[in-house]
């Protein structure tokens, strides 16, 4: 049960936790076998009722992991979390909840790859999808069909990271009678509580922030209690996506450092955008805790922080500057995902789509990274050393 009244420091290291069930031991155990066998046939049958609050097979609920959903539920200031075996488990299960054959869903602005791909893919089952990459109201209003079932965003968005206003779109949603999405993994619920702004169902890929350690892959969905009574039934069991308990458990370790985490990330990636912006080799920093983000008044009403997620787009935008400047930094390691302990930069442009990365409003020079918990100042460092060789050589 959520409990609005609890700090998120109180409920990433103490709620749920339930001590003298666990003979005193301040870290919860990790039930990690695969059923859970009765007395008697009649207290079998009695939990066949509830199988969503009843201990009965690994696929249904699970000790270890209904910890972890309660302490996401409340930091999510939501009724109801599951947790599934990866984001994109999590983020099917959510959309097909809402959809059937004929339904239309409309996303906004740049989201993630598999989940545009996810959209194409259900084309199959009589499903249409319309992408639009502006964020403004009447764009998206003018874009809602007689059909339109869902609307999916992110916000900050993929690559470009840009805001959408929650509070409108859920406005909108909620008179036309159709369910939000949000993909919140980039603010975490430490920065930003969707829920409480309109939004239906909020998802997390928790193998960034909510784990932070870069160990184990997962997803979160975070809704009300009638969406997820119908969600567990269907999509949740049926599809078959659910996160182990050793998994859980280590998202619940990671989980207890996550605001103190947060509180870090936002520090050093503030620095690091600042420090970009004002370089003579950047164009644009594309990150909304910057006063000069088009999108920085909307940040101060939305969100309670920032994370340490940004791109910046070259002043020379060529392929040869992008390879460059990522194959001299030396902090920064190459590779895809972000949100945990470790530095990592990553580009969209690999020499050969440059065409696609245009039409998806993204400049040919814009370059990722996910601040780690490295010293900043030896962060910043590194991209100086390796700006100043791409302005040299190229």
């Amino acid at each position: 049960m959520t409990n609005k009244f609890f700090s998120d420091e109180h409920i990433v290291t103490h709620l749920g936790d339930e001590y003298d069930r666990f003979h005193g031991a301040v870290v919860p155990p990790i039930y990690q076998n695969s059923l859970f066998v009765f007395k008697d046939f009649d207290q079998l049958a009695e939990a066949m009722k509830d199988e969503q609050n009843s201990y009965l097979y690994w696929r249904g609920t699970n000790p270890t992991v209904q910890i972890v959903e309660q302490k996401i539920a409340a930091l999510e200031k939501g009724e109801k979390c599951k947790l599934f075996s990866s984001g994109m488990a999590a983020i099917s299960s959510a959309i097909l909840t809402f959809l059937k054959a004929g339904d239309h869903v409309l996303s906004i602005s740049n989201i993630y790859g598999p989940t545009t791909k996810f959209f194409t893919y259900a084309e199959k089952f009589g499903i249409t999808h319309t992408n639009t990459l502006q964020t403004d109201l009447d764009t998206i209003e003018s874009l809602i069909q007689p059909n339109t079932k869902v609307i999916y965003l992110e916000s900050p968005t993929t690559m470009t990271f840009k805001l959408v206003d929650l509070k409108a779109i859920s406005d909108l949603a909620k008179q036309r009678g159709i369910k939000t999405i949000i993909d919140n993994t980039w603010a975490t619920p430490i920065f930003q509580n969707p829920i409480t702004l309109g939004i239906d169902i909020v998802v997390h890929s928790v193998s960034k922030y909510l784990g932070g350690h870069s160990d184990l892959v997962g997803g979160a969905l975070i809704t009300s209690k009638e969406i997820m009574d119908h969600l567990f039934y269907h999509e949740y069991q049926l599809l078959g996506g659910v996160m182990p308990p050793y998994e859980a458990w280590l998202l619940m370790r990671g989980l207890r450092t996550l605001p103190l985490r947060m509180k870090a990330h936002q520090e050093s990636g503030m620095k690091i955008a600042t420090f970009l912006e004002n370089h003579p080799s950047v164009k644009k920093v594309n990150y909304p805790g910057l006063k000069s983000s088009p999108d920085y008044e909307l940040g101060t009403k939305q969100l309670k922080g920032y994370a340490g997620l940004l791109s910046f787009e070259l002043a020379n935008n060529s392929f040869e500057s992008v390879r460059k400047v990522i194959n001299s930094l030396k902090q920064f390691q190459i590779g895809v995902s972000w949100g945990g302990f470790e530095s990592l930069v990553i580009s969209p442009n690999y020499g050969y789509n440059k065409e696609q990365l245009v039409a998806s409003g993204m400049d040919p020079g814009l370059i990722r990274l996910s601040v780690g918990l490295e010293n900043a100042d030896e962060l910043m460092e590194d991209l100086n050393m390796a700006l100043q060789v791409q302005s040299q050589t190229v």
